[in-house]
């Protein structure tokens, strides 16, 4: 039973904008896959819907001449996965996107609402953190870039107001290019599980790959928000690409996390499993690269 007060087909961008202005405490929806869930089980009941899934203009993966990569945010997880820019240059993206739900979920939702729910256990949100990526938006006092690490302002929380739209996410050359990641995601199942704990790394290497050029860390579910580990990532800077960095890392992470309790798993729990996909996220990071550690 889906109890709602309305639902809008906006024509165009702007025209999503005006509705949300007009309808105060409306809610955008493309795919659907979280938002009418929350209103069947009752927390959004009775909400006025803007629908901005037919805007083709929020839609598809594209390389600026500058290098960036441009996301739009109706782009599906499916073709995030699929696309050749995405394949080529960030596939660690593809990769962690893949991870979430399953093949029907994956073939509607959107990264857009998947980062604009503003969870910590969206697979896409510790990978854009390692990307630094720019959030760009649209509102009535026109567009805003925002920096993935401002974005989330509490727990299923971010700093979108109410009648701004995510246009697209872009990703700048020099955040990806020379890089290379692993994304690893810890569930109670092996399939349509939200994370109990999610864990990239992106590595650059040095020419001789025998060291840590760049190391970015992020998680989520290891606090409210999606978060960057920079301590540990500038205390790995030119280390050597070994056992004992990759033990380092794995302890380091622990003093920047701060997982909780909760039904899906202990707080320790957590802080078991972050060491240890920081250090196995790291060396396959740096096996994508050609360097080789010891495990």
């Amino acid at each position: 039973m889906y109890d709602l007060g309305s639902i809008y087909q906006a024509r165009a961008i702007e025209d999503a904008i005006r509705a949300l202005r007009e309808r105060p405490g409306s809610k955008l929806i493309n795919g659907g896959t979280d938002v009418l869930v929350q209103v069947r089980e009752g927390r959004l009941a009775g909400v006025s819907l803007v629908s901005i899934h037919n805007l083709e203009e929020l839609k598809g993966v594209r390389l600026e001449a500058d290098g960036t990569i441009v996301i739009g945010s109706g782009t599906t997880f499916s073709q995030i996965t699929g696309n050749a820019i995405i394949q080529k240059y960030i596939p660690m993206l593809g990769e962690a996107v893949d991870q979430v739900g399953g093949p029907q979920i994956r073939n509607v939702g959107t990264i857009g609402g998947n980062v604009c729910n503003g969870v910590t256990s969206a697979d896409s949100g510790s990978t854009l953190m390692v990307y630094n990526a720019v959030m760009v938006v649209q509102g009535s006092e026109g567009i805003r870039h925002i920096s993935i690490h401002d974005w989330y302002a509490g727990p299923s929380k971010t700093v979108l107001k109410p009648d701004e739209v995510l246009l697209n996410i872009q990703i700048r050359k020099e955040d990806y290019e020379g890089y290379t990641g692993q994304y690893l995601k810890y569930g109670k199942r092996q399939a349509m599980e939200i994370a109990t704990l999610g864990c990239g790394v992106l590595v650059k290497l040095s020419a001789d790959k025998e060291k840590a050029g760049d190391i970015r860390i992020a998680f989520g579910v290891a606090g409210p928000n999606p978060l960057r580990c920079r301590q540990t990532e500038e205390a790995c800077r030119q280390r050597p690409v070994n056992r004992e960095t990759a033990l380092f890392i794995s302890e380091q992470v622990l003093r920047e996390i701060k997982p909780r309790d909760s039904w899906r798993a202990s707080k320790e729990f957590r802080e078991q499993i972050a060491s240890e996909y920081a250090k196995r996220a790291f060396i396959q990071a740096v096996a994508k690269q050609g360097g080789e550690i010891d495990a």
